[in-house]
């Protein structure tokens, strides 16, 4: 299987996220996943360009749920990690442990 490339930090928090919140995941969960991870206010919009930018790279896919009416009868938009995507996250992981291994002694002073 060809190399997929190195993913931004952002977009892998965002793919972990949407992961970790699972079949339910559409932007406000996701965007309050990553604020109770990164312990910070995430901007609405950093969320929805970057779910864009993954779901064009074919990383994650999205679709339009039932039509709401207390949204004004506009759907939520599911997303999930596509295989691709599970494999960039793979990869990085893997690079990153790589470049983690045998720095413990130096990272916990």
């Amino acid at each position: 299987m060809p190399r997929i490339g190195l993913l931004g930090t952002f977009e892998q928090m965002v793919l972990l996220s949407i992961l970790q919140v699972g079949e339910s995941a559409y932007p406000p969960l996701i965007l309050e996943q990553l604020e109770v991870v990164l312990k910070r206010n995430v901007a609405r919009g950093s969320l929805y360009v970057t779910l864009d930018r993954l779901e064009h790279k074919g990383l994650l896919k999205s679709k339009a749920g039932a039509h709401e009416p207390d949204r004004g009868g506009h759907p939520k938009r599911y997303v999930s990690v596509t295989d691709k995507g599970i494999a960039a996250l793979r990869e990085c992981r893997e690079s990153l442990l790589t470049l983690w291994a045998g720095l413990d002694s130096i990272i916990q002073q």
